[in-house]
C-alpha cells in the first residue's frame, strides 16, 4: 500500500528539486575536459616500461605478494590458474591484515564483467522499525535517472567494482576519492564493506577490481555485442592491491538484515593493469570525504550515484537519486544512517553519495542496504571510524 505524505512535503519537495540541480551540476564540474582515450597516447611508455617488472601485468606476481600467499599455505601459481576458487571456509583468509588480491591478467574481460550479478543485500521490514525513536518516516520512492554520457564528463570519479565470491563473480558501485597525503595523485577508491567482505560468515573476496566510468557512452546491451575492451573500461582496469573495511563489518557483518550495515564501508588501494599513472590523474577527477558526519536537519539534499545491476535495471548504465536525507536507526546501540528515496536496485551497492558544500561536492556516505522493494536506499554516517579506515589506508599505502 502507497503511503501518503502531509501537504507539506510539497514544499520539501520543491527545495530538494532545486537542492538537487545545483548537486547534479557540481558533480558533472569535478570531471575534467580530458576524455579516456587522452591518456592512451601520455602513458604508453610508462606501460611498456612496466612490463615484465614483476608488477603483476605480465602475469606474474609481485614478490611480496607470493610470499604473502605462501605464508598462508598458497601456491601462487595455482591460485593464478584456478586456485582462487577454493572457497573452503578454513582457507577463506578473512582477518585485516590477511588481504591478498594479486593480479590476474586480463581476468575481468568484457564479457565476465556483463555477467556480474549483484550482491543482493536487503533487509526486512522489522530491521527497518526496530529503533522508531531516532528514525524519520519512510521516504516516497525517488525514480532512478540516468546519468548524462559520457559519464567522463558528468560523474568522472564513479565507476564498478568487480569481484569474485563463492556465489560467482559480483558487481558494486565505487568512488575515486582525493587523497590528501598524495594530492593530485590518488589510487584510493570508496566503496562499501559487504563488496569486499563477506563479514560474519567469511572472509575477504577475491580477484577485487575497479573500473571508472564503465561504459562511458552508455551504450546497450545490444550495441555492447563483441564490444572492444576500452568500450566497457575506457581508462583501463585498476586492481586493488589493498582493502580496509572497519572491524565491526568483518565481525558483525551479514549478507542480509541490517547486522554490520552502520559501519558498512571500505576503501581501496588500487593500481593499473598495466602503467603506473595513478588513478586520479587517470580519470581526471576525485572527490574528497566528509568525515564529519553532518546531521539531516543540515542537509538539504544527498545524491547517492551508482550501477544498480538487478531488475527492473541491468547493470550497464550509471544511475543516480537525489532527495532529502532522513534518519534510519537499525539498533538503539549502534550509530544512525542517512536515508533517502530512491529505487536502485542491488548493484549500486558501494556507491557514493555527495552533498554540496561551499561549491564543492563531498562524499558523505555510501549506499549500503535497502528493502525488497527497491523504494529507498540507507548508508553509513561517516565518523572517526571511518575516518581511521581511510587514514591508515592513506599513510601505509597511499603513495605505493
Amino acid at each position: 500500500m502507497r503511503s501518503t505524505r502531509p501537504s507539506s512535503t510539497r514544499s520539501r519537495g520543491r527545495r530538494t528539486a532545486l537542492a538537487a540541480t545545483g548537486l547534479a551540476a557540481a558533480l558533472a564540474l569535478t570531471a575534467t575536459a580530458c576524455g579516456p582515450s587522452d591518456d592512451k597516447a601520455s602513458d604508453k611508455s610508462a606501460a611498456t616500461a612496466s612490463q615484465g617488472a614483476g608488477d603483476g601485468s605480465d602475469g606474474r606476481l609481485p614478490g611480496d605478494l607470493a610470499d604473502q600467499l605462501k605464508k598462508h599455505g598458497i601456491d601462487p601459481d595455482k591460485w593464478q590458474n584456478g586456485a582462487w576458487k577454493n572457497w573452503d571456509k578454513k582457507d577463506w583468509l578473512r582477518e585485516a591484515k590477511d588481504f591478498v588480491n594479486p593480479v590476474i591478467k586480463d581476468h575481468w574481460k568484457p564479457e565476465r564483467m556483463k555477467s556480474a550479478k549483484d550482491p543482493d543485500k536487503t533487509i526486512a521490514a522489522k530491521d527497518a522499525t526496530a529503533d522508531q525513536g531516532a528514525t524519520d518516516p519512510e521516504p516516497q520512492p525517488v525514480k532512478a535517472v540516468p546519468e548524462k554520457t559520457p559519464y567522463h564528463e558528468n560523474a568522472a570519479p564513479v565507476g564498478k567494482v568487480f569481484f569474485d565470491s563463492p556465489e560467482g563473480s559480483m558487481v558494486c558501485s565505487g568512488t575515486v576519492v582525493k587523497d590528501p597525503r598524495n594530492p593530485g595523485r590518488s589510487n584510493l577508491v570508496w566503496t562499501a564493506g559487504h563488496c569486499v567482505h563477506a563479514g560474519a560468515a567469511g572472509g575477504w573476496y577475491r580477484n577485487i577490481a575497479f573500473v571508472p566510468a564503465y561504459n562511458d557512452l552508455g551504450k546497450s546491451e545490444a550495441q555492447l555485442q563483441n564490444a572492444a575492451p576500452q568500450e566497457i573500461a575506457p581508462y583501463g582496469t585498476f586492481w586493488a592491491d589493498w582493502a580496509s573495511t572497519s572491524n565491526e563489518w568483518i565481525d558483525t557483518g551479514a549478507e542480509s538484515g541490517g547486522a554490520g550495515a552502520p559501519y558498512d564501508y571500505a576503501v581501496l588501494h588500487v593500481k593499473p593493469e598495466q602503467g603506473s599513472k595513478s588513478l586520479e590523474e587517470t580519470v581526471g577527477a576525485a572527490l574528497p570525504v566528509d568525515f564529519s558526519a553532518p546531521s539531516v536537519q543540515s542537509v538539504d539534499s544527498m545524491g547517492a550515484w551508482g550501477y544498480p545491476a538487478a531488475p527492473p535495471f541491468n547493470g550497464l548504465l550509471m544511475h543516480k537519486c537525489i532527495d532529502r536525507p532522513g534518519r534510519l536507526s537499525l539498533s538503539p546501540d549502534q550509530p544512525t544512517m542517512y536515508r533517502i528515496g530512491c529505487t536502485m536496485t542491488g548493484g549500486s551497492s558501494g556507491g557514493g553519495w555527495f552533498r554540496v558544500v561551499g561549491g564543492k561536492t563531498e562524499l558523505v556516505s555510501n549506499t549500503s542496504i535497502g528493502p525488497a522493494g527497491n523504494t529507498w536506499l540507507a548508508g553509513p554516517q561517516l565518523g572517526k571510524g571511518a575516518q581511521q579506515v581511510f587514514d591508515s589506508m592513506s599513510e601505509k599505502y597511499g603513495s605505493k
